[in-house]
């Protein structure tokens, strides 16, 4: 793959941004490496501090580099970067494929080698790259995220190289020539809804993710956040665990920061295992009937990792997952083993059912065995999308466009990807400089047609607080 550093097993992390957004500094770094070792989550397997957005000067220095903000970070980066790696951490660190990045510091487009030579400087280990704040003659992610590829390349240092363009674009298509990871959707918050849209949208991605290629990114763990169950937030982590998602700690781990259970549910080391399985394999969903689903992956030796989950709002619910939904002999024996509780629950032929609470999991291990002598079967060439596939057709190409305000507000040019007729939700994206943010997912757009092809009509007015006000 022509990315950075090699990447066989998913980084585990702890990411600042959920929980504090751009409201960090040196002390609270180092507080949350402490923490990391202190806790166990470092021994779990969280070995990344990844700092977001806003450690910067708002000015590059007067040889054009990017200097760390010298009241918030005053010993600088690179001694930040050596205290964490002597607590046995890995340092990660945050830019931008635009102009400026999403909070206004300084991004690295047309700074690629002088920034990675920077960061490579400092003993960065990641790099998360937003997209935030480009020109709209440079709107194609690619080779603004190629660019900073080759610079890390040729810095000569590992670095893993997390791509954030919110699913723009399909990088699942073209994300493993150019990073490790990339993110699918939008941001994620700490609700269900949001927990619940971002795995909707992960649906039949698991092929698109792997060893040799990288992987899907469906953002930061909410663990620990808002006002998310402890049954919400065993599904949302276990679910992100078999999506082979990177485990993205989101939340305050200082003494008062997180509670014991939602601590309990992140140093899950069977779940995680499940992350970390060496076969690399993501999991895809098998089986759907109302809200009552079937998640499952292969796993090296055989294996298979199932998640039954109860979406519904209500009482709890039984669920079954049958052999055949996991490319098993119906009379095969398997062994069926509680990841959460870490506990055997038995033997079990054809198929295996629980009753799972509502917004909740139940998270097994089925490992297949010969009856006649009791050992493991070993067959891991099973992969989830093919019974997706045979319950749900493939994924319809999708047709990407951008909608860029030209220079006075009053034109945009629609650049649409595709080759059908269709209607279309519009992502939208402000010009460089002209004080507007960039805006969320998507807005309605009606109908365009043909492809591939540029078209210039109405623009859709944005105001500064960044709702549309009217479109004309």
């Amino acid at each position: 793959m022509g990315a950075v550093a090699s990447l066989w097993r998913l980084a585990c992390s702890l990411a600042l941004w959920n929980a504090f957004r751009a409201n960090i500094d040196e002390q609270l770094i180092r507080d949350t490496a402490e923490r990391l070792v202190e806790l166990g989550l470092a021994d779990a397997g969280y070995t990344y501090l990844n700092i977001d957005d806003g450690w910067s000067e708002k000015r590059r220095d007067g040889a054009g580099r990017l200097a760390a903000h010298r009241r918030r970070f005053p010993s600088g980066m690179a001694a930040l970067a050596a205290h964490i790696h002597s607590r046995g951490l890995r340092f990660g660190i945050y830019g931008d494929a635009g102009r400026r990045t999403c909070a206004g510091y300084p991004g690295s487009r047309g700074y690629e080698e002088v920034d990675a030579q920077t960061w490579a400087s400092w003993g960065v280990d990641l790099l998360k790259y937003d997209n935030c704040n480009y020109d709209a003659a440079d709107w194609d992610p690619v080779p603004r995220y190629s660019a900073m590829r080759d610079a890390l390349n040729a810095t000569g240092r590992p670095v893993v190289f997390s791509l954030c363009n919110w699913g723009d674009l399909r990088p699942w298509l073209w994300g493993d020539k150019v990073g490790h990871s990339w993110r699918t959707t939008g941001d994620i918050s700490p609700t269900w809804s949001s927990v619940m849209e971002i795995l909707d949208a992960s649906t039949d991605l698991a092929r698109f993710s792997g060893p040799g290629s990288g992987y899907n990114d469906a953002d930061m763990l909410e663990v620990g956040n808002g006002k998310l169950t402890l049954g919400e937030q065993r599904a949302h982590f276990a679910l992100w665990a078999l999506l082979k998602s990177p485990l993205l700690i989101g939340t305050d781990l200082r003494r008062w920061g997180i509670r014991p259970d939602s601590l309990a549910i992140l140093k899950a080391r069977e779940v995680i295992a499940v992350n970390q399985d060496p076969l690399g394999v993501a999991g895809d969903l098998v089986w759907v009937q109302g809200d009552l689903r079937v998640y499952a992956a292969p796993l090296a030796g055989g294996g298979r990792a199932v998640v039954l989950l109860n979406a519904a709002s209500g009482g709890a619910a039984n669920i079954t997952v049958s052999w055949q939904q996991l490319g098993l002999p119906a009379g095969t024996a398997a062994l069926v083993r509680d990841l959460f509780a870490e506990r055997d629950l038995g033997e079990f032929r054809g198929a295996f059912s629980a009753a799972v609470p509502s917004h909740d999991v139940a998270v097994l291990k089925l490992t297949p065995v010969d009856s006649s002598n009791g050992s493991a079967v070993a067959d891991d060439g099973w992969r989830p999308w093919h019974q997706l596939h045979a319950q749900l057709p493939p994924r319809r190409p999708q047709y990407d466009i951008k909608l860029m305000l030209l220079a006075g507000g009053s034109t945009a040019a629609i650049i649409l990807l595709g080759v059908a007729a269709l209607a279309v939700a519009v992502r939208r994206q402000r010009p460089a400089g002209s004080g507007w943010r960039r805006l969320g997912d998507s807005a309605a757009a009606g109908t365009v047609q043909l492809g591939p092809a540029v078209f210039v009509g109405p623009a859709v007015q944005i105001g500064r607080s960044g709702k549309p006000e009217e479109e004309v």
